[in-house]
């Protein structure tokens, strides 16, 4: 398995890149922002999954780990496949995403390609306990509503160490986004 990848993006295509690392390409398919957010020559590393059919292999990628295990609950879902989870994952950032299935809000997952009403309610029903509580109600229209980051260092540590990303959401929960990745990963674990 494929964990992650860390090189320079050699190539952009339509919906994925070819990173050199060391001299051997990977190509991997993004979500549409992961996508805009890289540049040719940019050195990154990408949390990665690993896809093995019978006819082929993929891997798909992410450049932050909360996008990774969004993407490993969306695929445990009846009738969502990579394809379909990296189109939902395409919709907005990971936590809008996210927030979405913790808000039960199937028409904004329904808008993704591929994905159709049942297939969106599916993936609430099934999801919504798993990703945790809204960190705002409803899709991101106030901008002074507190949020995590769709790179959070903190979230992301926490499930480096074994929580689940509902249970390092709710861990966070309440605690200043302003202080100190350390000291919110402290926080967070203290009140657990």
């Amino acid at each position: 398995m494929i964990a992650h990848i860390k090189g320079s993006v050699a190539e952009k295509f339509a919906n994925s890149v070819i990173i050199d690392v060391h001299g051997v390409g990977y190509e991997v398919t993004l979500t549409v922002p992961d996508f805009d957010s890289l540049l040719l020559n940019d050195e990154v590393k990408l949390y990665t999954y690993h896809h093995v059919r019978e006819q082929s292999e993929e891997l798909f990628g992410f450049t932050a780990l909360a996008g990774k295990k969004l993407f490993e609950l969306l695929i445990t879902v009846q009738g969502i496949g990579p394809k379909a989870a990296m189109a939902i994952l395409s919709l907005g950032s990971y936590e809008e995403v996210r927030n979405a299935i913790a808000n039960q809000d199937a028409g904004y997952i329904s808008k993704a390609s591929g994905v159709g009403k049942k297939s969106a309610e599916r993936v609430i029903v099934d999801l919504k306990e798993k990703v945790g509580l809204p960190t705002y109600y409803g899709r991101k229209s106030d901008p002074e509503t507190n949020t995590l980051p769709a790179n959070d260092e903190a979230l992301e540590a926490l499930m480096a160490l074994g929580f689940q990303l509902a249970d390092a959401t709710r861990a966070l929960e309440g605690i200043d986004q302003n202080l100190s990745v350390e000291e919110r990963i402290r926080l967070a674990l203290k009140n657990r």
